[in-house]
């Protein structure tokens, strides 16, 4: 019977579906393409806020739960179950229903709009949603804010594929999912259009605006609607600013720069040493989540996002945060306090790398607020504990240095500035706010070119820039240039055989190959030229006489700016290009510019 009306609700949902489609499918007909573009951006907001409602409700109600398991029912430690449990459920729900892959963190949406001209795959649109929930949720120790941006840009992206619009509104709508998310998870829908803008699309025109606005704004208004107060990160008891605090706010700004640096780093570090660990997922999922165990049995704020204990860090009774540890004894004595929260500040790009290199998923937005305000909070006390200045105002410290970490991390100083004003509920922090952004962003970029979440691909060359002519050659797909049905040739060939190909074929030069696909030689056809007409060489020559040495080579993987950097300093018009270090194809640097100018026309957006 159960199943029976199971069936009934999903084939009324599908009716349902197809029925909206219908609407949006007329709307298109009916409307200016402008006016489709403001009805869709709404539209990818509402879908997206309702995927942030989702996402908040469940990982809320799984730390309520836990703290009812620590409370009532004494059992303090566990909550070091839960994340070996969610991420060992993410690991299996990965390779048994999404292929066995799913790519992680809003890096990836840079790469789409980059390379991909803002594609995202489908499966994009829930596969972040259910195997955020699972990690996330049951305590792994990472935010649910990246998933929520990648799963507003796959809504966009698949959205406008849907309806046949172009790249440019495709890349827009990918923009305009991304603002609803950071809007609707934390009310700050400014906050949302900064970082769609600021992070996402580096380079765009101020009619784009609009629909980010729109987009933002309708994801903030449903979350505030649909979602609880007590789920969304938010502080009211705000002091005025003081310029007498100036010098300590620029000592958090210089303390947020570098612990910026430090999280970037050692996350990195934790996450490519699973990456090379060749274990099966399974095995390498439960060492990695019995290590996360592990660190939260000794420090328990370090289960889920951490939100909860940022509020607990502003109110009066902080020391509230050592109840059910190990430290929990000594809870009145404050150096005690400042030690623990201390050493967390330091833990949690530990326990972050674990979470997501052992197989969970999650993102870094939720523990860079988490070791801000840790941050934040240290700060103040060290001054009041050592009497230098024992009237600094413990929340604005910690909320201050949520922002000076977001900041340094994510190099999103506008979005840093704006998330943490509209959580405040107001702008009386805004001066301390730009001081200890800036500062966090100057002294992070002073170590770090990239922010954390992009290095990977900016290392390859396959992110935006400020650069508008960079964006354009960075969106080639060169891969798909690549002649892989090329002539080559063996040392074992004759010269009638290169012959007949310079006859029967315009291909500027052969790659001459060994037995196992390497390349060895080169016949360059402009080098052939000088001796292909006399009748001796060509009679007593052989292959291997004419080849030349291999000096310039791409592989399939080298990013746009590399390329051409390499046809530049080779003064050649066509390459060789390899993949693993065996032949892969050639490709003409022609065919890239003309791709180049092409794209140049079409890919700006209005």
């Amino acid at each position: 019977m159960g199943n029976r009306k199971t069936a009934t609700v999903l084939v009324g949902l599908r009716k349902g579906m197809r029925r909206l489609e219908t609407v949006f499918f007329m709307a298109k007909a009916v409307l200016s393409e402008r006016n489709f573009i403001y009805l869709s951006s709404v539209a990818v907001a509402v879908s997206c806020a309702l995927a942030v409602i989702i996402l908040k409700n469940f990982a809320h109600n799984v730390f309520l739960f836990a703290n009812y398991v620590n409370q009532y029912l004494k059992l303090p430690y566990a909550n070091s179950i839960f994340p070996i449990i969610g991420i060992l459920l993410t690991v299996i729900v990965i390779r048994k229903f999404l292929d066995g892959s799913i790519e992680k963190g809003s890096s990836r949406i840079l790469y789409a709009v980059a390379k991909k001209g803002g594609i995202m795959p489908r499966k994009q649109m829930y596969a972040q949603i259910v195997t955020s929930s699972l990690t996330v949720g049951l305590g792994g120790s990472a935010g649910l804010e990246s998933p929520i941006t990648i799963t507003g840009a796959a809504f966009g992206s698949n959205y406008a594929q849907k309806y046949r619009l172009s790249q440019k509104d495709r890349i827009l709508l990918l923009a305009c999912g991304v603002a609803a998310g950071i809007g609707a998870a934390f009310n700050a829908p400014i906050a949302g259009v900064l970082f769609a803008i600021e992070v996402v699309l580096t380079d765009v025109s101020i009619s784009a605006f609009i629909p980010i606005m729109i987009s933002a704004a309708t994801g903030a208004l449903v979350s505030n609607i649909l979602l609880s107060q007590d789920i969304l990160l938010s502080f009211k008891d705000i002091k005025p600013f003081d310029y007498h605090n100036i010098p300590y706010y620029i000592l958090l700004g210089l303390a947020s720069g570098l612990v910026s640096v430090y999280h970037a780093r050692n996350f990195r570090r934790v996450e490519h040493f699973f990456n090379r660990y060749r274990l099966n997922s399974y095995r390498r999922a439960f060492i990695g989540a019995l290590l996360l165990a592990l660190l939260i049995f000794f420090f328990p704020t370090l289960f889920g996002e951490g939100y909860e204990s940022i509020k607990t860090l502003s109110t009066a009774h902080p020391e509230s945060l050592l109840d059910n540890t190990l430290l929990e004894p000594f809870k009145s004595k404050e150096w005690v306090l400042i030690g623990f929260v201390g050493i967390i500040v330091f833990l949690k790009s530990l326990a972050t790398g674990l979470t997501l290199g052992s197989g969970g998923n999650g993102g870094n937005f939720a523990p860079s607020l988490f070791v801000g305000s840790y941050l934040g909070f240290v700060v103040v006390k060290i001054m009041d504990l050592t009497g230098i200045n024992s009237h600094l105002p413990v929340a604005n410290f910690t909320m201050v240095g949520m922002a000076g970490i977001l900041s340094g991390l994510f190099h999103a100083p506008l979005t840093s500035i704006f998330l943490i004003g509209e959580i405040t509920g107001g702008y009386d922090l805004m001066v301390p706010l730009m001081m200890v952004s800036s500062i966090s962003f100057a002294v992070s970029r002073k170590f770090e070119k990239h922010s954390m979440d992009v290095k990977a691909l900016a290392d390859k060359g396959e992110v935006f820039t400020g650069d508008k002519d960079k964006n354009v050659l960075l969106s080639i797909d060169f891969l798909s240039h690549v002649q892989l049905e090329s002539k080559t040739f063996q040392l074992t060939d004759t010269v009638e055989d290169v012959i007949q190909a310079l006859q029967s074929t315009q291909q500027p030069l052969f790659p001459v190959l060994d037995d196992k696909n390497k390349v060895i030689g080169v016949l360059d056809i402009n080098y052939l030229k000088s001796f292909i007409f006399n009748a001796y060489r060509v009679k007593f020559g052989s292959i291997e006489e004419w080849m030349q040495p291999l000096e310039t080579v791409l592989n399939h993987d080298d990013g746009m700016e590399l390329i051409m950097d390499k046809f530049d300093a080779a003064q050649q018009n066509t390459l060789i290009v390899l993949k693993s270090g065996k032949y892969y194809g050639i490709v003409n640097k022609c065919d890239l510019l003309e791709t180049y100018r092409l794209t140049l026309k079409g890919m700006v957006i209005e």
